[in-house]
């Protein structure tokens, strides 16, 4: 799903699913059940307007379905996922409201060290345990505040990415939008350190191009005969014209001619000499 775009997923139609459908998220959570995406499918995709939120998307979707909604009227259950400047949120659908689904789009790569679920963690640099309170998805990449497990609700907390590395200190208001512009600030640097691919040549009219990609000498170019014959010399003009009864070729004459204009952009003094001996003729 692209920046700017929200998308609507409802349970899979399988036996499994039953006892998550239309239930409140807290009910799901006291019985120790996760929300997670592999229980889902995309049904709808669309664009994510500037003042757009879940409550009026909600609004917008109840009052009328778009045709390509391929799932059922909206329920409790349903999860919307908004992607506003690559900083996605989760929301799971209550009978009034929403709650949000830290760990929707949940990872277990083996380099991940923290997870929605990490509690009596030890930070570097930093006194006390702490555990995940909230995560959010920015670039592709899961950030999570930690909190101090003996600490108040007012006290610093500290964002981490997956491996452990703090991304943000001294958080005082969750995710507001001065902590996501950091964070996509941080995910955007370690996209631009990454080495760029070689860009390649094209091709684009030419047949046939050196071994290292370059393009060739404009001098080659016109002077051979044909696009076979491109290698990096000028060394595919006839030997010797070729002579039909006592006139040479047309054909063999045009590449002479070819030669000659090529010689001359190449060496200037050929170029000069030859308008020199056109003035004494006319003199």
């Amino acid at each position: 799903m692209d920046r700017g775009q929200f998308a609507v997923y409802q349970l899979k139609n399988i036996p499994g699913n039953r006892e998550l459908r239309f239930r409140p998220y807290k009910e799901l959570l006291e019985k120790g059940i996760r929300i997670s995406i592999s229980s889902y499918g995309k049904v709808y995709e669309g664009r994510l307007e500037a003042s757009d939120s879940p409550d009026n998307i909600r609004i917008r979707l109840q009052r009328k379905l778009p045709r390509t909604f391929s799932g059922h009227s909206l329920s409790v259950s349903d999860v919307f996922v908004l992607n506003r400047d690559d900083a996605i949120t989760s929301y799971y659908l209550e009978k009034q409201g929403f709650s949000i689904l830290p760990d929707f789009f949940r990872k277990s790569s083996a380099g991940t060290l923290i997870n929605i679920d990490t509690a009596d963690y030890r930070i570097e640099g930093k006194e006390g345990m702490w555990l995940a309170y909230d995560s959010i998805v920015v670039g592709g990449r899961e950030f999570f505040l930690m909190e101090r497990t003996d600490s108040g609700f007012s006290d610093p907390r500290v964002v981490l990415d997956e491996t452990g590395r703090i991304a943000v200190d001294d958080v005082h208001n969750g995710f507001d939008d001065v902590v996501r512009a950091k964070i996509s600030q941080i995910v955007g640097e370690k996209e631009s350190s990454r080495p760029q691919p070689e860009q390649k040549v094209s091709l684009e009219n030419w047949q046939k191009a050196y071994e290292n990609g370059e393009y060739l000498r404009s001098a080659e170019i016109s002077g051979e005969q044909n696009y076979n014959m491109i290698d990096g010399l000028m060394n595919n003009l006839p030997a010797k014209p070729r002579v039909i009864g006592k006139r040479i070729s047309v054909l063999d004459r045009l590449h002479l001619k070819q030669a000659r204009i090529s010689a001359k952009r190449n060496r200037p003094e050929l170029q000069a000499a030859e308008e020199q001996e056109m003035e004494r003729k006319q003199t």
